[in-house]
């Protein structure tokens, strides 16, 4: 008779060895969700079983806004919406957004999926922007827009607007994005044009922010460091309830008519939550 043929492992074979390709699917899933977007990101490259994981539709969902559905309304069409996962929802909202005519643009925070929001100064209203003898709009590649408003000379500066959005939950920072003179490449180096720099150092300029709930911020300083793109904060904002639109005006004034001034570039008005971190806010 033939001798028996043992399957079994003997007490002398080495164990067997797992790794992280045999976590199930639905556990890392479950790992990642807990995870910022680019961590996610980071992890889905490690192997098949963190890769497919990552595109889980709940994972993202629970990274976007609450009422993201509102937000991609405005800058996706019906049948480019059928078509997305929420992990390229989420992608598509992180990248530039235009709407409003190109005029406004949103997008989200890569790491905390914050709303961010940015005003071109076409869609602001400006005080003789249509007279060329004081203000001129230029191209450029400094702004996100293309295109900034540039003053020359004049009394009476008033630059403002007017936005009503469904702002998610949250405390929210409002920016003025300004440079005093004009700048150009020049033989492939950058250079600023100080020419018609005048009279922002006699009275300080006024931003001022209120919203549809009341709330009001007043703040007042000197416009300065020429050549150099300056963010000056207008005022903060709380949104308390996602599920309801807010209507914001915000405005920049020197209105001090005993004094010309002159030489400022308006590129655009920024609006994002106040937990982004600074080195996020240095490329807005």
């Amino acid at each position: 008779m033939g001798g028996k043929i043992s399957v079994g492992m003997s007490d002398t074979d080495p164990p067997l060895k797992t790794g992280l390709g045999d976590i199930p699917e639905s556990c890392v899933a479950l790992i990642l969700m807990s995870l910022d977007p680019p961590e996610i990101c980071k992890l889905a490259r490690l192997n098949r079983a963190f890769r497919a994981a990552s595109t889980a539709n709940f994972i993202w969902e629970s990274k976007l806004p609450p009422n993201y559905r509102c937000l991609v309304e405005k800058v996706f069409d019906e049948e480019t919406l059928v078509k997305l996962g929420k992990r390229d929802i989420y992608a598509r909202l992180c990248g530039p957004n235009p709407f409003d005519n190109g005029t406004k643009e949103l997008w989200l925070d890569k790491s905390t999926g914050g709303v961010c929001l940015s005003i071109s100064s076409k869609g602001l209203r400006i005080t003789g922007i249509d007279d060329r003898r004081y203000w001129k709009h230029i191209s450029t590649e400094e702004s996100r827009f293309q295109t900034v408003a540039y003053l020359q000379q004049i009394w009476w500066l008033e630059a403002d607007g007017e936005f009503e959005f469904p702002f998610p939950a949250g405390t929210y920072s409002l920016y003025f994005r300004l440079q005093l003179g004009r700048s150009s490449k020049r033989r492939g180096r950058r250079v600023c044009n100080s020419e018609h720099i005048h009279g922002w150092e006699i009275k300080p300029a006024s931003f001022q922010l209120t919203t549809s709930d009341g709330q009001h911020a007043v703040s007042k300083c000197y416009l300065d460091n020429p050549g150099n793109w300056v963010n000056y904060h207008a005022g903060d904002f709380v949104v308390g309830s996602t599920n309801a639109s807010m209507k914001i005006k915000f405005s920049l004034t020197q209105i001090d008519c005993t004094h010309t001034k002159g030489g400022l570039c308006v590129d655009s008005v920024f609006i994002y939550p106040k937990n982004v971190g600074k080195e996020a806010r240095l490329f807005l």
